[in-house]
């Protein structure tokens, strides 16, 4: 019989008040820990957000953390279903691929351009992950993840405007046998076999293993339709598609092959010392992402006029909708899916002092992604077979990263102590595009030596950059329930970027050359070819800081307020090579015009005021985080897709500007009620409210782009989550569902005009699973529910400019079981 304590009408109603405080309109998770103590009350969460672990409730900054058991009970496809749990903080996706689009705090990054790094930065066991192409990390071998809201400008400082995901995998322990299976099977063809083993070697030494697959068949149908198609030009290839008409052909798309394993070595040959070795393994072969078509229905869009815009489909469900070429050819390669290798080695050692601890981190990452796509999400086929590749492409690249860290917590038995140390990162970077432009054969015709729909259109360039860093960062106790931390930060940032405009094959060595054959878009590299290639320099020197008092009002109420800024560095424009002739009036290349196009924008920078309550009451069966604050962004690097014409052909590039000032406003809650045991309820609140002071771009707009909200913030975000534990016998069964709603928000905006900005609609997910377990945690079965109301909802568009819209959308209804074991000493 479950025994009800003699507040829980009180609590309830505290967390009624607080979930039932905004629209119906909102929606988020919250960021708490299930697990509890043996007295039934919530146990203490441990975070690392000062670079030494503290208790989450008396850490004077914004952070939420997801531990172990929440992960478990939430049964996330990655690490971007955790956002669901953590107010004002996004998580969508770049369009046409499976990488992250973070945004928290109304900055965030929507392109899958290389160079240009997240104002969230994501690390893994202390180690900064440059790529958000790998960011939607798998959570099985997870053991917390913290994320850290606002600016970094001190302990995490590396291009953190918006803030940090902090991930924490699982350490080899010593003395311990451990094997921990899961298999998940679902729709969509979907098999997750995953497994871990723990073993200890001799008194000093432990290894764990950790390794699994994701395969499905992808939730996506190849039905895209077309026409009829009205070609503008007048040319035999042309003519093959004028008056077609169709369908695709009803395939699943979008499917997962993926393998992930890492290998960790535990080194401790003393309480004093401690070193981790971990070998970083990832092989992705999944299918290329299919897009959905979104072209409005206007002849403002080139794709509507030639007939292949929005035009009536098989299907009003959008996922049916999808297309894809399946182009193998000229330097296109669908039919092989996305090929993404990741190597990676890293070695985390600490010695304890008694006066303190240091702590180096060491990483090397090497990353290679073949990346092939139908942007169009439309597929034309003539009568005779041939395949109208409309704008496909292949992104090529590959990116070595080393990161060193060295520093120092002290452990003073005064009322000071400090963080300091210094941080280092160099990355090298090659990419390639390989771009076949079919509408232009409709458009206009070819480029002279046959079509645009045979002919790789080629943009390379290469990044050479070295970020450094020193910081530091103390706390003085003025009194025992007065604190006060102040941080400083200097980071040197260094860019070398080498390019060239865009280009045939044959004209690589800077003429017509018939004889150059390319098997992959890299053989075209800005080294092996160095005809027309420029070198352009940047750097940044940013000073950025924070300033926190911290107050323990009563045992059980922290308040605190916060001052930090935090930088962003900038980039280049790197896509500014493509279809955007530099030249003289004699027709020869302007290598100084096109450095001018191509150099870096300037730091972005945001200054964060909060102040917050967090409180733990009713003998800790009620936890309750309040946060208000005020972010004041300046030199905003933006995107913007920019139409032009070049020799009377209609083209378009993405350029990137420092053209923005904005102000975000908000407040975030969560909280956390165990009213009866067995029984947590979690909920979480995010509000925020954002707007331009200034948005001016040296390219003339046809409206005020100011006017328009600010990209990534939707100003809603809640959850309500309930997890009810019910003893029988030797056994457990535990129920667990939530409710998640994020309101509509900015993707992509135009420059020519607002109706033609790109959002991500507004939805509300419902969740749920049942699982039986052992009572000691042994074994379970579990059953799996996602999006259980089958919403459809977009996590990616893009509009690009004068030519055609595409999105893609998150996954439907899903219904899976998931069998696991944990055994070991």
């Amino acid at each position: 019989m479950l025994k009800r304590h003699w507040y829980m009408g009180s609590a309830c109603a505290a967390l009624a008040a607080a979930l039932t405080a905004v629209p119906a309109a909102a929606q988020s998770a919250p960021a708490e820990t299930a697990e509890t103590a043996s007295d039934g009350a919530l146990q203490e969460i441990v975070v690392t957000a000062t670079r030494r672990d503290s208790n989450l409730q008396s850490t004077a900054i914004a952070i939420s953390a997801v531990d172990e058991s929440l992960i478990r009970q939430a049964s996330p496809r990655n690490v971007g279903d955790l956002a669901a749990f953590v107010p004002n903080f996004s998580a969508a996706t770049i369009t046409n691929f499976n990488a992250a689009s973070f945004s928290i705090r109304g900055v965030g990054q929507n392109s899958i351009i290389v160079y240009f790094e997240p104002p969230v930065a994501v690390l893994v066991d202390d180690f900064v992950m440059p790529s958000v192409q790998t960011q939607l990390l798998d959570t099985f071998d997870v053991s917390q993840v913290e994320v850290l809201r606002g600016p970094q400008g001190t302990l995490f400082g590396k291009n953190t405007t918006g803030g940090a995901v902090v991930v924490k995998t699982k350490r080899p322990q010593l003395e311990k046998i451990e094997v921990e299976g899961r298999l998940q099977v679902g729709d969509f063809g979907t098999v997750i076999p995953q497994a871990a083993f723990n073993l200890p070697i001799g008194q000093t030494l432990a290894f764990r293993g950790v390794i699994g697959h994701t395969q499905s068949d992808g939730y996506y149908k190849n039905g895209g339709c077309f026409g009829p198609v009205t070609p503008f030009a007048a040319t035999a290839f042309a003519a093959k598609f004028a008056g077609q008409s169709g369908c695709g052909d009803g395939r699943s798309l979008g499917g997962q092959d993926v393998w992930n394993a890492r290998a960790k070595l535990l080194w401790e040959p003393s309480d004093a010392f401690s070193a981790l070795l971990q070998y970083e393994y990832l092989r992705d072969r999944s299918d290329s992402v299919p897009s959905v078509n979104l072209t409005p229905a206007s002849n403002g869009f080139l794709f509507h006029s030639l007939g292949l815009g929005s035009v009536p489909n098989r299907n009003s469900d959008p996922l049916k909708n999808a297309a894809l070429t399946d182009r193998q050819g000229a330097l296109i390669k669908e039919k092989s899916g996305q090929i993404v290798n990741v190597d990676g080695a890293y070695l985390n050692m600490d010695y304890k002092t008694d006066w303190g601890t240091f702590t180096s981190v060491s990483g090397y990452r090497n990353q290679r992604s073949r990346l092939p796509n139908t942007y169009m999400g439309t597929a034309p086929v003539a009568s005779d077979g041939t395949v109208l590749s409309l704008f496909d492409a292949q992104r090529d690249d590959n990116r070595k990263t080393y990161q060193q860290e060295l520093r120092f917590a002290s452990s003073f038995d005064g009322p000071f102590n400090f963080v300091a140390g210094g941080f280092y990162q160099k990355d090298k970077t090659s990419f390639c595009v390989a771009q076949l432009l079919g509408f232009l054969d409709l458009a206009s015709g070819g480029p002279g030596f046959g079509n645009w729909n045979d002919n790789p259109y080629l943009l390379c360039n290469a990044q050479r950059s070295r970020s450094k860093a020193t910081f530091v960062e103390g706390t003085f106790k003025f009194t025992p329930t007065l604190t006060l931390t102040g941080g400083f930060r200097y980071t040197w940032e260094n860019k070398s970027w080498y390019g060239r405009q865009q280009v045939f094959a044959q004209q690589l060595n800077g003429g017509f050359d018939p004889s150059i054959v390319l098997e992959h878009a890299l053989d075209a590299n800005v080294f092996d070819y160095t005809a027309g290639v420029i070198k352009v320099k940047d750097s940044a020197r940013e000073p950025t800081w924070r300033v926190s008092l911290g107050w323990q009002a009563t045992p059980t109420v922290f308040a605190y307020a916060t001052y930090s800024r935090g930088f962003k560095a900038g980039g280049f424009n790197d896509q500014i090579g493509s279809f955007h002739p530099f030249v003289n009036a004699d027709g020869s290349d302007n290598p100084a015009a096109f450095a001018a196009a191509a150099s870096a924008t300037k730091p972005e920078r945001a200054d964060s005021y909060e102040a917050g309550v967090k409180t733990e009451l009713f003998d800790r069966h009620l936890r309750f985080n309040l946060t208000g604050f005020y972010v004041d962004y300046n030199d905003l690097q933006k995107q913007i897709v920019v139409p032009l014409v070049v020799g009377g052909q209609q083209f378009q590039v993405t350029r990137f500007f420092n053209a923005a000032k904005a102000t975000v406003k908000g407040i975030e809650l969560e909280s956390t009620l165990i009213p009866v045991q067995g029984l947590t309820l979690r909920g979480l609140v995010g509000y925020q409210d954002g707007k331009y002071k200034s948005y001016v771009t040296p390219i003339p707009a046809g409206y005020d782009l100011s006017s328009a909200p600010l990209d990534r913030l939707p100003k809603w975000q809640w959850t309500a989550d309930a997890t009810y534990e019910l003893p029988i016998g030797d056994f457990k069964l535990q129920f667990n569902g939530n409710i998640n709603y994020v309101a509509r928000n900015l993707f992509t905006q135009s420059i020519t005009s607002p109706a033609e900005n790109t959002f991500l609609n507004a939805r509300t997910l419902y969740n749920a699973s049942i699982t039986l377990m052992q009572a000691d945690d042994k074994y379970y079965v579990r059953l799996i529910g996602r999006n259980l109301s089958d919403k459809r909802y977009l996590t990616g568009s893009q509009v690009v400019g004068g030519l055609w819209a595409n999105g893609q959308y998150g996954p439907p209804r899903y219904f899976g079981a998931e069998v696991g074991f944990k055994l070991g000493n």
